[in-house]
């Protein structure tokens, strides 16, 4: 559904269980058009916006295969979505931090480094829902 801003926009009930969900899987789009393999890893809300970051910095293949495809599908908390990905605005940074801090302290302060601090800002990847198809529910968890 398209917002104000003339984007899809997530539901209430979508941000809700991916932004509560443990974790989340992603898989960027390839060029013919199929999906990549689905990659396992956290995801924060902030606001009506989801984010994800790559751990491993910009050379993990998830990242490198998402950014360059702009277009992809996640799977978190019941809810399978078609998806662009987008760069953060860079003004809500710190608030992902906290976020991820909030969440998932509970791995370990080594663990949630590898997606908090000014590297992780570089590599934080904005979920925003397709338009062509909506969201569904599914039995993924």
């Amino acid at each position: 559904m398209p917002g104000s801003s003339g984007r899809a926009e997530w539901s209430a009930d979508q941000l809700a269980r991916i932004g509560e969900a443990d974790e989340l899987q992603l898989a960027a789009g390839r060029p013919d058009g199929t999906l990549g393999p689905y990659v396992t890893m956290w995801v924060v809300r902030v606001g009506d916006d989801l984010y994800v970051r790559s751990a491993g910095g910009p050379d993990r293949p998830w990242y490198r295969r998402a950014t360059a495809a702009g277009v992809g599908r996640i799977r978190a908390g019941g809810v399978e979505a078609d998806v662009t990905f987008d760069r953060s605005n860079g003004e809500v940074e710190e608030t992902i931090d906290a976020g991820y801090h909030s969440k998932y302290d509970r791995y370990g302060a080594h663990i949630v480094g590898s997606v908090v601090g000014d590297a992780a800002h570089q590599v934080t990847v904005r979920l925003i829902p397709a338009a062509a198809t909506p969201p569904q529910e599914t039995e993924h968890g």
